[in-house]
């Protein structure tokens, strides 16, 4: 009896306990001292490091109004879980080279449990220096800052947030293990060069998902050891498209595997879902399990592609093929209109032909109903099942064709 009323009393503690709240950083409150108007650097870095170091789950805030931001870099590990809520505008300097970061602006580094989110917008102020971009052209192109750079984080999750403007990528992912993006807004004019919405190179389990990217470049482009990513519900555009590269342009680059692109529209780009390799690769690798399902296109140029001849650098011309294989790759269930007649253009390396490369559902049309729609395969022989309009890839020409400079 008596053990029983020890159990209700230990019962009744607990259930009127409250719950532990984290702990707030408010970089405008009287610790801190950042007002709307100026630069927060300094009060928004001794924040995050006050909220890194608490032993408990911890909240950085930056309330609304529009603050200066010199640069900022997030570095772990923190000894609890940590979310910085941006509620308010961070605005970069316009010129690129105050920065003493010349590749980032604002990094997040090797952090576990990191929430960043708010509905707050990163804005790059990247129209300066989108004339000064040459990395189109000029493969020693000299770096210009990333917006955001999440580096060797885990377990994480980057939400209803804007990037606007950024100088060059919009956000670069490296390292990242489970790590979901998701209600994101991600925008740059298409004549914002190099400005892809998320690149992600080295990183196992990422999520992209719910989210609306417009930019100059690659609404989302993946890179070498890149491996089960998902990117589901992202309206593209304008921009270059989705896509799996640019691969094999250095040495020892890693393969890709696991890549699915479901449920996404894209809308006015210069492609739509796309692979591409560089030719004379130095080295070999391999892109696999590759998958395109449920896609809207839009007024879409080159809507379905597989260029292993692409090269954005007028040196490239009559190089060796690529070294890299493309295998188990499958288009399905896509839909739409394309903006030019060819469709379909799979151009395959002719050292390692493609392999295992499948058309299911392809109904695409031409500018609504201009006409019929072509294709183009070299160096593959893909298979065709369920409903094609007028798209027949049955010949596989072994012809050399034009180098892409997209």
């Amino acid at each position: 009896m008596k053990l029983s009323f020890l159990a209700m009393l230990l019962c009744l503690l607990l259930a009127s306990t409250p719950k532990a709240h984290a702990s707030v950083f408010d970089v405008t409150s009287a610790t801190y001292g950042a007002k709307p108007g100026s630069d927060v650097s300094t009060a928004l870095a001794k924040a995050w490091s006050d909220a890194c170091a608490s032993p408990s789950a911890s909240k950085v805030v930056i309330p609304s109004g529009t603050y200066n931001l010199k640069e900022a870099t997030f570095r772990g590990p923190c000894k609890a879980p940590i979310e910085m809520q941006v509620q308010g505008i961070l605005q970069a300097p316009a010129d690129a080279s105050q920065l003493t970061r010349p590749d980032t602006w604002v990094g997040f580094q090797y952090i576990d449990m990191l929430t960043l989110l708010g509905g707050g917008t990163f804005d790059g102020q990247g129209a300066l220096s989108w004339n000064q971009n040459d990395c189109h052209k000029n493969k020693n192109c000299k770096p210009l800052p990333v917006n955001l750079r999440f580096e060797f984080l885990t377990n994480s999750k980057v939400q209803d947030i804007t990037s606007l403007n950024s100088k060059f990528f919009h956000m670069h992912v490296f390292r990242c293990n489970h790590t979901t993006f998701q209600q994101l807004t991600i925008t740059a004019p298409d004549e914002s060069r190099n400005t892809d919405g998320i690149h992600i190179g080295a990183s196992t389990a990422i999520n992209i998902t719910h989210s609306k990217i417009g930019t100059g470049d690659d609404c989302i482009s993946i890179g070498d050891d890149s491996h089960e990513i998902t990117v589901t519900d992202v309206t593209c555009g304008p921009g270059h498209g989705i896509s799996i590269g640019s691969l094999g342009k250095y040495k020892e680059e890693k393969d890709v595997t696991g890549i699915i692109v479901k449920n996404c529209t894209l809308a006015n780009t210069e492609n739509g879902v796309r692979i591409k390799t560089f030719p004379d690769s130095p080295s070999p690798s391999t892109a696999s399990g590759i998958h395109y399902e449920d896609i809207i296109m839009v007024n879409v140029s080159n809507p379905i592609l597989i260029d292993q001849l692409y090269c954005p650098y007028t040196q490239c011309e009559q190089k060796p093929p690529s070294k890299v294989k493309i295998n188990n790759v499958s288009f399905k269930n896509i839909k739409g209109s394309s903006f030019t007649p060819l469709a379909v253009k799979l151009v395959c390396t002719t050292g390692i032909p493609c392999e295992n490369v499948e058309l299911t559902d392809i109904d695409l049309t031409y500018g609504g109903d201009k006409g019929p729609l072509t294709s183009m395969c070299s160096n593959v022989k893909p298979t065709i099942t369920g409903v094609t309009k007028a798209l027949g890839c049955a010949t596989s020409s072994l012809a050399p064709l034009p180098l892409s400079k997209k």
